[in-house]
């Protein structure tokens, strides 16, 4: 994903009550995923970690 818009449409985060964007935004900032387009600033240069995200199923 190469912005927090996108992370969203793909994962539906954010879309309820918006309490996490918050922390989604500052893991892919801290992660380097979006480095100027999530709108977080990076406060210091960190080591990209890499992430996993899983497909939701069905119940």
């Amino acid at each position: 994903m190469d912005s927090f818009g996108e992370l969203q449409f793909e994962l539906g985060v954010a879309m309820c009550c918006g309490k996490c964007e918050a922390s989604v935004r500052d893991v892919m900032a801290e992660s380097g995923v979006c480095a100027s387009r999530c709108g977080v600033e990076r406060r210091e240069p960190v080591q990209a970690v890499p992430l996993t995200f899983y497909e939701r199923q069905a119940a």
